[in-house]
């Protein structure tokens, strides 16, 4: 157990007003630790002293901001063990997830924004000939478009990965010059205090960064309506953005919106049917299917339907079940209780609509403790069915045929979501041509990997706003023009 954290607000480690709760772990239902409660004035002594550092933070020398954030970065990965162990106990993912994807992408962002510190704010803007008027002398006029810092950014972020969103978000809205409340999902918190630590360490000042934390949605709620907030930055469901946007439509306050995504896969005839049963088949396993990026729709051409069928039954047999901790494991849990039951009640509800249970759909055997649920894959859906228009978030797959390429990007397209979608054909120019039709931010062509320079985002209502490579400074500041006479 890691005992009982303290917020961090102003530079200080400081004790909750409200106490504290507990964090449990999803593979055995044991206490993890204890993570503080913070109270509404709190959160809100939280952005005040960010409001307070960012006159200071934000013109400091953009290589101090780099070398902070690269020593931080250092500073997580020596301590990768620990962090790994603590990501994992908390979050419920495997130990290479917690080690390779959580605690090392987010090092690695702040190693990345370490340089974007140090990428150009400015940009020459063609000058212009004026004539002789109203607006003055004629003469030539150029220009500058200056990116400055927002302002104070809230930092809400997701319980599928407690490092490499945070990291996300953090890394480079300090890069740009602007301080952060961070408030992490209540399932899984203390990943950010260790963050936190890194960052004190490596010298980042007073009021900069500042964590808090909270079971319910008090915490939450007043780092979204405080005064001194500038920007919420979220990562979360559909449902919670919009309650969250509303609030920022009152006071004017920018956002950046990662929101649901039923990312479809295009499956079509003349596809590598092994190539995209392994990448539809990382939806049963990465993070147990909570990542809003995974194809867990699959629209397939019927020629082809049976046989990917077949292979994504069997790709989902073979994955070993159970502790995430033991060598060998690839489903660990889901990260609640509440969540578990949420995700079994749309595998009966996708029953009570007609699709054929084709392989999981009960609880893994053999497993007492912790919230797991077996890889699920849903046959003989049709498009109206709830389970295949509603994020489920789970091990779950639904597969959909259609019999024609104009049917299939209608049916990908006939979604509120749009975040990533996929395509997989053997023919290239048919693929970039469905990919270009696609109401996706993004669309991997035979493959679910990405590049982490692209921007990141969605369509519809799957976000507001683009991040990741060069893409998160320009969504963390805001755009200056700056105008003179030649």
């Amino acid at each position: 157990m890691n005992g009982d954290r303290r917020l961090f607000i102003g530079g200080r480690w400081t004790e909750p007003d409200h106490g504290h709760y507990e964090v449990i772990d999803p593979a055995t239902e044991e206490v993890v630790g204890r993570a503080p409660e913070a109270s509404r004035e709190q959160v809100y002594a939280a952005a005040a002293a960010a409001r307070e550092a960012f006159a200071t933070w934000s013109r400091t020398r953009p290589e101090e901001r780099a070398e902070i954030l690269d020593r931080a970065a250092g500073l997580m990965l020596r301590d990768l063990d620990g962090n790994a162990a603590l990501a994992r106990a908390e979050s419920g993912a495997t130990t290479g997830t917690a080690r390779g994807m959580q605690v090392a992408v987010g090092a690695s962002r702040f190693r990345r924004y370490a340089r974007g510190a140090l990428e150009p704010v400015e940009e020459a803007i063609t000058p212009q000939i004026n004539e002789a008027g109203p607006m003055g002398r004629a003469g030539v006029f150029g220009a500058l478009a200056v990116r400055q810092p927002v302002g104070v950014v809230t930092c809400i972020t997701s319980y599928n990965n407690p490092w490499a969103n945070p990291a996300g978000k953090v890394a480079p809205a300090l890069a740009m010059g602007n301080t952060v409340v961070v408030k992490p999902a209540p399932q899984d918190p203390l990943s950010v205090y260790r963050m936190a630590e890194a960052l004190e360490a490596a010298g980042v000042p007073p009021g900069v960064v500042n964590v808090v934390t909270g079971s319910g949605p008090e915490a939450g709620e007043a780092a979204v309506d405080s005064p001194d907030v500038d920007m919420v930055s979220f990562t979360g469901s559909t449902a919670v953005g919009q309650r969250i946007a509303e609030v920022c439509g009152r006071g004017m306050k920018r956002q950046l919106m990662e929101l649901g995504g039923k990312g479809a896969a295009l499956v079509l005839d003349d596809a590598d049917l092994d190539s995209a049963a392994a990448g539809i088949g990382t939806t049963f396993s990465f993070y147990s299917g909570q990542i809003c990026t995974a194809p867990t729709r699959v629209l397939v051409q019927r020629d082809v339907h049976d046989a990917l069928i077949e292979k994504l039954a069997a790709y989902a047999g073979h994955l070993k079940v159970g502790d995430p901790a033991a060598r060998g494991t690839v489903v660990g849990p889901v990260i609640s209780a509440a969540h578990r039951d949420r995700v079994e009640s749309y595998i009966e509800l996708g029953r009570k609509e007609g699709a054929r249970v084709v392989v999981g759909g009960e609880r893994p055997a053999g497993l007492d403790r912790g919230f797991y649920v077996a890889p699920t894959l849903l046959a003989d859906c049709a498009n109206e069915m709830r389970v295949v228009r509603e994020e489920i978030f789970g091990p779950v797959v639904v597969v959909v045929p259609f019999d024609d390429e104009e049917e299939g990007i209608a049916l990908a397209n006939d979604s509120d979501y749009g975040l990533i979608d996929y395509v997989w054909s053997s023919d290239v120019a048919r693929a970039f041509r469905a990919a270009r039709r696609l109401r996706a931010g993004g669309v991997g062509v035979n493959t679910i990997g990405r590049n982490m320079e692209a921007p990141f985002g969605g369509f519809k209502k799957s976000g507001v706003g683009r991040d990741v490579g060069s893409y998160a400074l320009h969504a963390y500041s805001e755009l200056q023009s700056i105008v003179w006479p030649g």
